[in-house]
């Protein structure tokens, strides 16, 4: 299988296909950011409450386990959520020193609305291409997303191993 430098030797770094996907990522970033911003809603934070929707309950170290961020940067996500009154915190009925996060009436509520927003953005992303091409572009980005993950794996497992054994 050919990679694509070498399907398209000649491409310049502006049109090739890994600036475009940069491209429009950063565009979809941006309009997500406009939809999402009058619900106060922030970058990062959707993940979250659909997580706790799905999951209420788990811990800071769960949720940025799954979400594959830092546990810093889930606690900065927390504390706005918390702030904004989209989510609570409850300490483990076991162990006092875990918290554990959970949608509030209000989180859920405008969870509704957020799922509602993004379906408009993927609408908008999507426009123009038919069921047959969505389909192709969802098994693309998958594939992607798997190949990218597996790297992301690898190497962790690697910074790991070089921590415990310098």
């Amino acid at each position: 299988m050919m990679t694509p430098e070498e399907t398209t030797p000649d491409t310049t770094p502006a049109e090739s296909i890994n600036y475009l996907l940069v491209q429009v990522s950063r565009l979809h970033r941006a309009r997500a950011d406009i939809l999402l911003e009058p619900l106060g809603l922030y970058p990062g934070q959707p993940p979250v409450i659909i997580a706790l929707h799905k999951t209420p309950g788990l811990t800071q170290g769960e949720l940025a386990a799954q979400l594959r961020v830092t546990p810093a940067t889930m606690t900065r996500l927390l504390q706005r959520l918390e702030r904004a009154g989209f989510v609570t915190r409850q300490s483990d009925a076991i162990d006092q020193r875990i918290s554990r996060f959970a949608l509030t009436p209000t989180g859920e509520a405008i969870r509704v609305t957020m799922m509602t927003t993004l379906r408009q953005l993927e609408a908008e992303t999507f426009a123009g291409l038919t069921p047959a091409e969505l389909t192709v572009m969802r098994h693309l980005l998958e594939r992607l997303r798997a190949n990218l993950r597996a790297i992301m794996d690898e190497e962790q497992i690697q910074e790991q191993h070089h921590a415990r054994n310098p």
